[in-house]
């Protein structure tokens, strides 16, 4: 198994990618962890886990509260011990165009997917160091990499953590602590539904060179990789999932 003995914490795990990267990191040997708002949605996640014979903890995590992020690490070294991966995976999604996002959005969308990024970092480092090292996996986006018409907030949002994932990966590489972000495409989650309605969906795919949406299991698959041992030499990279959109 290629995450054996690894303790990992993924946020925004009680649904859609974080759901999924979850139950594969637990087949690969992981004990997980799972930081999520989604009260619910987190405890299913974690039963379904701990019913196959694996370990998992849910936390109720908003990655917005410094707070609640150092008592999510704690939980995760008492209960496992230590803390090998990161992965900061909760976001939201908003479209509007620049002239009309409100103060009150933008802030929004820069804390959960800005901010959440730095606290999660930041708490997770000291446990990582005391473990000799780890992984750190940060879920940005192609927006993060390229504009698009109507998104100025979420690419705002997401092209922070492109340069923060550097940043980190640069800082902390002489203590064996890695950090690589995952750049997806237009993946088909409960969060991107309204977006891939009816017309919206043929487009996206109509613009996808491998003519697919793409799924949650294509991104836990990179996430596995970039978390795993065979990524030893990997750190401030991107990892773009996009079936070719942004090579065009």
């Amino acid at each position: 198994m290629r995450l054996e003995n690894k303790v990992a914490f993924i946020s925004g795990g009680g649904r859609g990618m974080g759901e999924v990267m979850a139950k594969l990191f637990a087949q690969e040997g992981a004990s997980v962890v799972i930081g999520d708002v989604l009260e619910d949605e987190g405890k299913q996640v974690e039963a379904a886990i701990n019913e196959t014979g694996a370990n998992c903890l849910f936390v109720r995590l908003n990655v917005t509260d410094e707070t609640q992020w150092q008592q999510a690490v704690a939980a995760t070294a008492t209960r496992f011990g230590k803390l090998d991966i990161l992965i900061n995976n909760a976001g939201i999604y908003r479209t509007n165009k620049i002239e009309n996002t409100s103060v009150e959005e933008w802030d929004q969308v820069l804390a959960i997917n800005g901010k959440g990024v730095f606290l999660g970092t930041k708490a997770a480092i000291p446990e990582m160091r005391k473990a000799g090292g780890g992984s750190i996996i940060n879920l940005s986006s192609v927006a993060g990499l390229v504009g698009s018409a109507d998104s100025g907030a979420y690419n705002a949002s997401k092209g922070a953590v492109r340069l923060l994932t550097k940043s980190t990966a640069i800082q902390y590489a002489k203590e064996g602590i890695r950090a690589n972000s995952i750049h997806p495409g237009t993946i088909e989650t409960p969060m991107t539904a309204d977006l891939l309605s009816g017309e919206g969906r043929r487009d996206r795919i109509n613009r996808t060179p491998l003519r697919r949406l793409g799924r949650a299991d294509d991104v836990a698959y990179g996430a596995l990789y970039l978390a795993s041992d065979e990524a030893s030499f990997v750190t401030g990279s991107e990892l773009v999932i996009d079936g070719g959109r942004t090579a065009e």
